[in-house]
C-alpha cells in the first residue's frame, strides 16, 4: 500500500551513512534520543555494512580514534552540543561529519561556528528532518504523551506557544521526509466553548510558515514528482471525544484496550510459549511490522479474526509434513494450541500462532466476562445517535442505569458509560451526574474527570432552563445498511476522521469548519476531482478535469492527518480503510497513541497540580556526564585506515576550503557537496514571525 513511512525514514538514515565519507571506514556516534530514532527503523547490522566500524553513544565513554572519520547523528540539545565540543577540543577523531536530526537553535549553532578548533575538524554539517517515529507503514507518532496536558491543561499556558512551534517543526519533518509540500486544511470548530478551540488554526499557521520558509531556502523542495500534490489536515482531539472512549472490536484496538501490553520503544505482550511442555517459558513478544500475522489481521473484527486464524492454522498444518498424521480439521482454539506445542520445528511460526491464538482467546474471555455486548449496544446508540434499528434510541437512561448497577461491568467501563452519556446529551444536570455516579459506585473524584471534558470542548453541565438546541452532527449520517447484510450492531460507529477524509475526497468537506491556510487554493485545488495537480510544477500544472480517479500505474496522492492531543487505533484503522478504498496514501500522525485507559488518566490529570504531571519542560535540564571531561588514551583503529596527516602536537595547518564554510564559519543551512539532493533536505532557519516578543502580562489560554 503506497510508500511506507518506516521504509522512507530507513532509507534516509542509511543513505546519509552510505554517502558520508564515501568509501572510507568511519564511526557512527549517536546520542540517547537519536539512537531511539535510528533503532526504531534500522538494524545495526545494516548500518555496519556501510563501512561503519562501530556504533557508539556520545554520552558514553569512548576511546580516541584519530585515524578514523566520524559521523555524528545527534539531537540538537545543549548537553549534546557540550559533549560534541569536548570531542572537538580533544581532537578525538580525524574528521567530523555533523548530522542533526532536527533544526539546530541559533545559540547552539553559533557555539560551533565560533570555535576555531571545531571548524578545523568539521568536514561537513547538515540538518535532516527526521524527528519522528513511524510506528507502522502509515502511522507516525512523536512519542510524546506530555503533549496532551501541554495543549489542554490550564496551568500550561506559558508552554503552549513553544510546544506548538516544536510540533510544527516535527510535522514539517514528516512532510519533508516524504517529499511533500502539501496544501493545509485545519479544524476550526464553530462557536467553541473551550480556550483551546483555536489550537488548530495557530498550529496550521506555524506549519504553513515553516514549510514556506523551508521551500524558500531550498530550490529543490519539493522534489520533482508526477505525484499529485499532497494534503495536510490538522485537527485535534476535541473533534471526536467518542473515539477514545468507545469499545472498538477490531483486533488491535481490543488488544490495547483490554490486554496488559507494555508500550515503550517497542510494543510487547508477555505470553507463555510451549505451554504444557518441558520447554514452557514466559516470553515477551513484540507486536510490530515484523509480525506478519499481526500486520495482516490487526484491523479485522474479532469475530472474523477467530475464523481466519483457524483457517490460517489449518493451511499452515497442511503445508508442513509434521501435521500429516492428523487429517482432521482443527476448529477449537484449545486444540490448535495443544497441537502447536508439539511442533518440533518452525519455531517462529509456532511462537507467532501461539501468541495470537492466546491473545484472541483471552480477548474473547474478557468480552464475555465484562458484559461488553450489552455495553457496546448502548455505546453505539449514544455515539451514532441511533439504535441498532437506526431509529432514535429510547429508554437509554434506564439501560445505562442497569449497566451501572451490574457487578459484571468493570468500574472503568462504568466511568466511560457516564462520560459517553454526558456527550450524547450535550450536557446534563449536576444532580443527574451525581445520581449516575452513585449508581456506578464511583468516587466523587471521578466527577472531576467528567467535568474536565469541558477543557476539550464538551458541554458537561446543563442549566435548569436550557433553551439551547441540540447540536447538529458535524458530518451527515450514513444510510443504514440493507436488510440482510452483515450484522453491524456492535460496530456502527465510525470515527469522525473517516467521515472527514471521505468528504474531503468528494470535495464536500465544509470549508467554514475545515478551511485552507491559503484560501486562494480552495477554488483550484480543494475539490475532490482537482487533487491530481502535480507538485512538480505548482504554477504551470495543466487542468485535470478528465481524471476523477488515478489509475493503478499512477503514483498515489498522499494525505497526512495530524491529530493534536493523541490519536486512537480506531482512527488509524479508518485511515487505512480510506487509503484502500480511494487509492490514496493516508498517514495518521500524532504526538502519541491513546488507549481508553490512558485517555481517562490524561483527562483526569487536567485538574491536578502541574507539578504532579512531571512534564519534560519542568524537569532539570540534562547535562553532559562528568566522565566526558576525563582524559583518554589514543587508540588506533584495527582496520588500519589512512593515518591522520596532522597528529597531536603537529603544527596546525590552514583549514582546507569547504563548501559548507563561509569566512571560516560552518554554515548549517547549506547542502554539503558530496551528498545527493533530496530526500536530504537541510532545515530552513526559523521564521522571525515565530520568535517570542518582549515579556507580556499573562493572558488567557492560547492567546498570544
Amino acid at each position: 500500500m503506497g510508500t511506507s513511512a518506516i521504509n522512507a525514514l530507513r532509507e534516509i538514515i542509511l543513505e546519509i551513512v552510505r554517502y558520508t565519507a564515501q568509501g572510507q571506514w568511519k564511526i557512527l556516534i549517536l546520542d540517547e534520543a537519536s539512537k531511539r530514532l535510528v533503532d526504531s527503523v534500522v538494524k545495526q547490522d545494516d548500518i555496519l555494512q556501510e563501512k561503519v566500524t562501530n556504533i557508539e553513544q556520545i554520552e558514553s565513554k569512548r576511546d580516541m580514534k584519530q585515524d578514523l572519520d566520524v559521523i555524528y547523528l545527534l539531537s540538537p540539545e545543549p548537553h549534546i552540543v557540550e559533549c560534541l565540543m569536548v570531542d572537538f577540543e580533544r581532537r578525538k577523531y580525524r574528521r567530523a561529519h555533523l548530522v542533526w536530526t532536527a533544526f539546530l537553535p541559533l545559540e547552539l549553532r553559533q557555539r560551533i561556528d565560533f570555535s576555531i578548533t571545531a571548524r578545523e575538524q568539521i568536514a561537513q554539517a547538515r540538518i535532516l528532518n527526521i524527528n519522528f517515529f513511524p510506528r507502522e507503514s502509515h502511522l507516525i507518532t512523536f512519542r510524546d504523551p506530555s503533549s496532551f496536558p501541554m495543549l489542554f491543561h490550564p496551568a500550561c499556558n506559558q508552554l503552549v506557544r513553544q510546544h506548538m512551534e516544536d510540533l510544527a517543526q516535527k510535522i514539517v519533518s514528516v512532510c519533508v521526509s516524504l517529499g511533500e509540500y502539501p496544501m493545509i486544511r485545519f479544524y476550526r470548530p464553530q462557536n467553541p466553548l473551550h480556550e483551546a478551540g483555536v489550537l488548530c488554526s495557530h498550529l496550521a499557521k506555524f506549519v504553513q510558515d515553516s514549510l514556506d520558509q523551508h521551500a524558500k531556502h531550498h530550490e529543490d523542495f519539493p522534489p520533482p514528482s508526477p505525484r499529485p500534490r499532497g494534503v495536510l489536515i490538522i485537527t485535534d482531539r476535541s473533534m471526536d471525544l467518542f473515539a477514545p472512549l468507545i469499545h472498538e472490536f477490531t483486533y488491535q484496538a481490543m488488544v490495547h484496550d483490554l490486554l496488559p501490553v507494555k508500550e515503550g520503544d517497542k510494543i510487547v505482550y508477555k505470553t507463555i510459549i510451549n505451554e504444557g511442555s518441558p520447554k514452557e517459558e514466559v516470553k515477551e513478544m513484540e507486536l510490530g511490522e515484523q509480525d506478519r500475522i499481526w500486520v495482516e489481521n490487526r484491523h479485522m473484527h474479532m469475530k472474523d479474526l477467530l475464523e481466519k486464524l483457524v483457517a490460517d492454522f489449518n493451511k499452515f498444518r497442511a503445508d508442513n509434513p509434521q501435521f500429516a498424521e492428523n487429517s482432521e480439521s482443527s476448529t477449537s482454539i484449545n486444540t490448535i494450541k495443544d497441537m502447536i506445542a508439539g511442533l518440533p520445528q518452525f519455531q517462529e511460526g509456532k511462537e507467532l500462532y501461539s501468541l495470537h491464538l492466546g491473545m484472541s482467546q483471552e480477548l474473547m474471555d474478557i468480552f464475555q466476562k465484562c458484559r461488553l455486548t450489552d455495553i457496546a449496544l448502548v455505546e453505539q446508540s449514544m455515539a451514532v445517535g441511533l439504535d441498532e434499528d437506526y431509529k432514535r434510541p429510547k429508554n437509554l437512561t434506564d439501560q445505562i442505569v442497569r449497566l451501572l448497577d451490574d457487578d459484571g461491568v468493570s468500574f472503568p467501563d462504568r466511568l466511560r458509560l457516564v462520560m459517553e452519556y454526558v456527550l450524547y446529551r450535550d450536557g446534563v444536570f449536576r444532580s443527574d451526574t451525581d445520581k449516575l455516579l452513585a449508581h456506578a459506585r464511583l468516587p466523587l473524584q471521578d466527577g472531576e474527570i467528567i467535568q474536565n471534558l469541558e477543557m476539550l470542548g464538551a458541554r458537561v453541565w446543563k442549566p435548569l432552563k436550557d433553551t439551547k438546541p441540540n447540536p447538529q452532527p458535524m458530518f451527515s449520517r450514513k444510510q443504514p445498511p440493507i436488510i440482510g447484510t452483515e450484522d453491524l450492531s456492535l460496530s456502527r460507529f465510525e470515527p469522525a476522521i473517516k467521515s472527514m477524509l471521505e468528504e474531503h475526497l468528494r470535495g464536500t468537506l465544509d470549508q467554514t469548519i475545515f478551511p485552507y491556510t491559503k484560501p486562494f487554493l480552495d477554488a483550484n485545488e480543494g475539490l475532490g476531482n482537482q487533487v491530481n495537480v502535480s507538485q512538480a510544477s505548482l504554477r504551470s500544472a495543466k487542468p485535470t478535469w478528465a481524471r476523477t480517479r488515478p489509475s493503478a500505474m499512477e503514483p498515489r496522492q498522499r494525505i497526512i492527518v495530524f491529530m493534536a492531543g493523541g490519536g486512537t487505533y480506531s482512527e488509524s484503522r479508518a485511515c487505512y480503510e480510506v487509503s484502500e478504498s480511494s487509492a490514496k496514501d493516508v498517514y495518521l500522525t500524532s504526538s502519541h497513541m491513546l488507549s481508553p485507559g490512558l485517555f481517562l488518566r490524561q483527562v483526569g490529570e487536567l485538574s491536578v497540580d502541574r507539578r504532579r504531571l512531571d512534564l519534560p519542560a519542568d524537569r532539570p535540564k540534562p547535562k553532559a556526564p562528568a566522565h566526558v571531561y576525563d582524559q583518554e588514551p589514543i587508540t588506533a583503529s584495527p582496520s588500519g585506515p589512512e593515518p591522520r596527516p596532522n597528529g597531536p602536537g603537529a603544527p596546525a595547518s590552514k583549514p582546507k576550503s569547504n563548501p559548507n564554510t563561509t569566512n571560516g564559519a560552518v554554515r548549517l543551512s547549506e547542502k554539503p557537496h558530496p551528498l545527493p539532493s533530496p530526500p536530504f533536505i537541510v532545515a530552513a532557519p526559523s521564521t522571525g514571525k515565530l520568535s517570542k516578543g518582549p515579556k507580556e502580562k499573562k493572558r488567557g489560554f492560547f492567546k498570544f
